[in-house]
């Protein structure tokens, strides 16, 4: 299609944030345009690129009257930079728009039996404990490190500034692309497995302060870092955000990707300086008491990415599950295993089961650090460790899954182990919904849905779902 400038009233939003109008194409009709960081309320000028999914894709050339609810968005690179949608919005409108979109998702499952809870807010910046930034370079030799940009085609962004994480994030971003303009180095290029530098991740244990930086860098020997890159680059972070409180872990790995056609990914793990894992704290709420557990979080292991929301969200999936001294829990997809021990402490035994040995060797060492005796973590694919092991049948399963949810035969082998209640953590309402709905074909039905805003400025939004069965 031949590309047009196109001026539109946007009246509603799409699931992935972005403004959504009516073009009225002549001799066609009226078909629906998509455009980022629009709102209702906008008139914009677009430019009309291509259609994907019955939808036209419009890049916002400028905003001819703003909406009256628009406000003007913290970080100078939101409209460049992918990884915010929502800044021109206020937080309060921004939970009103992920509620609409867990309200979509659900559609018709939720009835008037369904408790739907208002949504739960968060600490709207500076909120993020992990961040992972890309390497690239252009023809030219221009180096780039940051986020990628939005509607790009992969092209990275060089941050000068981000409010979702604390400011040291940045710091050692701009640390980092000053060591790689003073070497020899270049960025990885995945068509013809040249170059050395792929990401840079940053995390960091929120209550405990402690820092840890990876470097991920190719596999490929012909671009191997030499012994003077890896010294200099431990020598610029630890100068510039190492931290001056001893009590504080700090981390700097290596991590060496290597990839073959043919062949599963290979990642290999050095530690080059500091502590083999960063530490955290989470305050459980239970009824009118706190739970204090302790994690350890390594550099390839899952950990919610938000601390404080993970608090809330464990504590209220804890609620909603109403555990008893006599219950058996089934936590799969366990990552480190933080939710299983959360109800640990008020329940019988709790089995854990995750893919990443990584993250499962967090979980059993987690376990063993909160007393957590009645914790068993198993390492592998959840269907085939549920059809290898003999366990005692779950009063109760916990299910936070990847974004792209539950396989149909995950899905029968749950139900077929009659758990009493199922409660169903997501970062993706539409896929979780999707499972939902077949769950409730056999046998249960929806009880509870309670989302949960863990990333504000962003179009995500995690939710709660509770489950009972209705017949044995």
């Amino acid at each position: 299609m031949k590309r047009r400038t196109i001026e539109v009233n946007i009246s509603s939003f799409s699931k992935k944030g972005n403004g959504l109008a009516l073009w009225n194409i002549p001799q066609v009709g009226e078909s629906l345009v998509e455009i980022p960081f629009t709102m209702p309320g906008d008139l914009v000028q677009a430019e009309v690129e291509r259609k994907r999914s019955g939808v036209y894709q419009g890049k916002l050339q400028a905003i001819l009257t703003p909406s009256p609810d628009r406000i003007k968005p913290l970080c100078a690179h939101f409209a460049v930079c992918g990884g915010c949608k929502l800044q021109h919005l206020t937080y309060e409108h921004q939970l009103q728009y992920k509620e609409e979109l867990i309200r979509s998702s659900f559609g018709p499952l939720i009835t008037s039996k369904v408790v739907f809870r208002p949504i739960i807010p968060s600490v709207p910046w500076q909120y993020r404990n992990k961040m992972e930034y890309s390497f690239s370079s252009d023809a030219s030799g221009k180096k780039f490190l940051g986020l990628i940009m939005e509607g790009g085609q992969g092209k990275v962004l060089n941050l000068s500034e981000c409010h979702l994480t604390h400011p040291w994030f940045i710091d050692a971003l701009l640390t980092v692309r000053q060591w790689w303009h003073e070497s020899d180095l270049s960025s990885y290029n995945m068509h013809n497995n040249t170059g050395s530098l792929r990401t840079l991740t940053v995390r960091e244990g929120q209550k405990t302060r402690d820092r840890m930086i990876i470097l991920t860098v190719s596999g490929n020997p012909e671009y191997a870092l030499h012994k003077g890159h890896i010294e200099s680059f431990i020598a610029f972070l630890r100068n510039a955000v190492e931290p001056s409180d001893p009590a504080c872990h700090f981390s700097i790995f290596l991590r060496i990707q290597q990839t073959q056609k043919g062949m599963p990914t290979q990642m290999y793990e050095m530690l080059l300086h500091g502590q083999d894992h960063i530490r955290e704290f989470l305050h459980i709420q239970v009824g009118s008491k706190t739970d204090v557990l302790s994690f350890g979080i390594s550099p390839s292991a899952f950990f919610q990415p938000n601390t404080l929301q993970a608090e809330k969200i464990y504590s209220h999936a804890l609620e909603l599950a109403e555990p008893s001294p006599e219950t058996i829990v089934y936590d799969l997809y366990c990552g480190t295993g933080a939710l299983g021990i959360c109800l640990s402490k008020h329940v019988k035994q709790v089995f854990g089961i995750e893919l990443s040995p990584e993250s499962s060797l967090d979980a059993r060492q987690n376990a063993l650090k909160n007393g957590c005796e009645n914790v068993t973590i198993f390492t592998g694919d959840v269907q085939k460790v549920l059809a290898r092991e003999k366990l005692p049948v779950p009063d109760i399963v916990l299910i936070d899954p990847p974004r792209a949810g539950l396989d149909s035969g995950a899905i029968k082998q749950i139900v077929e182990m009659k758990p009493a209640k199922i409660v169903y953590v997501s970062c993706n309402p539409a896929t979780q919904a999707d499972n939902i709905k077949e769950m409730l074909k056999c046998g249960y039905d929806l009880k509870v849905i309670q989302p949960i805003d863990q990333f504000p400025q962003t179009n995500h939004v995690e939710n709660i779902a509770l489950l009972h069965r209705t017949f044995s």
